[in-house]
């Protein structure tokens, strides 16, 4: 079995489609806690001075809402107010680096929002900052998320030489019916010139994101989507699931429910992408990435050393996560934390106690066994057993004997094999692995009962 097989079961899926936790970290952000304090991140800074380091930086700006956005962002037209942001931001940069002057930058991320808000000059003046505070690794990955309906072909030469040597882009459905619902109407022939020129001028990896269970989609028009895309030949594939939740993104109220697809066609159109994604040579990398099997992600799954955190799957093994700005993230030591969310609330703690973090969580060392585990699961789909006892040092049976009762129906419908050596999930329970790793979370089996999380699919 190859690690890009997957079985589809229809009968499974409809069974175990309960929701879950993405798991970009264990314990999830809802176990984050306002106790946690700017003295715990530093503490978790310096415990391991040598470790690689990954940037990501949030730049929260839009020039027009898109309807099903759930991210954090602010939709405005005047630049001023990413003029006054940009300037926090390279204040907050320049404070966090200093705690991490050892380390090599290993990856730099831009995300949002819609970072090419910012112009090629003020990108360009970011990027001067990282590498004038920062140690920036010669093979760096520098990536960034444009947005293609406010964005020059010209500008692509301009990223590549402020150093950008990775896109990726949004273009969720191509089909105009279902971009007019969700107020994202974008010229496909534009996007045909970006991922052209993207390769031309040597970018090393280029993705698309694609959304399915958007209103007025059918498996027909996906599929007609997927084709096209097929064509373009991205290095990497993100095909989401929308989840409708009005009630939490306000956005979200402007689609019309009677037009989304059913939970049924929601299935078929998976179904059917997965197929075509396999088909056309992609290596399914979990969840909802694919990527070509000479890609860097899915040469890591089949090596074993594919990684998860708060950016999905990912190649940086070993290596903490620095987010800065506004509602961003770290994974640093074994510690998590958050800036605030609201953009007034992140200036004003920078201004004033110069760290904008409010909450976050040290992670026990139990934590960080389970968080092993529900890593490994989602990224290589198996877990050695002789492995997780050498850190328990008792029987994986005795120490795991309730996890062992849950994950046993699952084994007697054929999601997964257990053995004295390993547990490993089948090509039928690969889509399901969200809830097979559910059965190793202390903190949300009480909560997924309560509805907190998306459906795994």
């Amino acid at each position: 079995m190859l690690l890009q097989d997957v079985e589809w079961d229809q009968a499974l899926i409809e069974k175990y489609n309960s929701s879950s936790p993405r798991y970009t970290s264990y314990p999830t952000a809802l176990e984050f806690s306002p106790r946690f304090s700017e003295e715990d991140f530093r503490e978790a800074a310096q415990r391991y001075p040598t470790r690689p380091l990954s940037l990501y930086l949030h730049i929260p700006f839009c020039h027009q809402l898109c309807y099903f956005c759930g991210c954090n962002k602010v939709v405005t037209r005047h630049s001023e107010k990413a003029e006054r942001y940009l300037q926090q931001l390279i204040n907050e940069i320049r404070t966090r680096a200093t705690l991490f002057s050892l380390r090599p930058l290993t990856q730099i991320h831009f995300g949002g929002g819609t970072p090419t808000f910012l112009s090629d000059a003020q990108l360009a003046e970011v990027m001067r900052v990282i590498t004038e505070v920062f140690t920036v690794d010669n093979s760096a990955e520098i990536s960034l998320e444009l947005d293609p309906r406010q964005f020059p072909l010209e500008r692509l030469a301009a990223l590549r030489r402020i150093g950008f040597n990775r896109l990726s882009m949004g273009v969720q459905d191509f089909d105009p019916v279902v971009q007019q619902r969700v107020n994202r109407e974008q010229d496909e022939a534009q996007i045909v010139e970006l991922i052209t020129a993207m390769k031309r001028l040597g970018f090393t990896s280029t993705n698309i994101d694609l959304i399915y269970g958007l209103p007025q989609q059918t498996a027909e028009s996906f599929a007609h989507t997927i084709d096209r895309v097929l064509t373009l030949r991205p290095d990497r594939m993100s095909v989401f699931n929308y989840a409708h939740m009005p009630e939490l993104f306000a956005a979200q109220r402007k689609i019309k429910s009677d037009e989304l697809p059913s939970a049924a066609q929601k299935l078929r159109i998976l179904q059917q992408t997965i197929m075509q994604l396999q088909a056309g040579g992609y290596q399914f990398i979990g969840m909802d990435h694919f990527a070509l099997p000479e890609d860097e992600l899915a040469r890591a799954q089949r090596a074993g050393s594919l990684q998860r955190n708060f950016q999905g799957y990912t190649t940086q093994s070993q290596t903490d996560l620095l987010g800065v700005g506004v509602s961003a993230i770290s994974m640093v030591g074994d510690t998590y934390s958050q800036n605030e969310k609201t953009l007034t609330g992140w200036a004003s703690r920078l201004a004033e106690k110069g760290s904008a973090i409010v909450r976050g969580l040290t992670l026990s060392a139990e934590d960080c066994l389970r968080r092993d585990i529900i890593t490994t699961l989602m990224c290589q789909f198996s877990i050695e057993i002789s492995q997780v006892e050498a850190r328990i040092s008792q029987p994986f049976d005795d120490y795991f004997a309730e996890e062992l009762r849950l994950l046993a129906p699952m084994q007697d419908d054929g999601l997964l094999r257990i053995t004295p050596e390993r547990i490993q999930v089948t090509a039928k329970g690969r889509l399901l692995v969200r809830h097979i790793c559910l059965c190793f979370d202390q903190y949300s089996r009480a909560r997924a009962a309560q509805q907190a999380f998306s459906r795994v699919i």
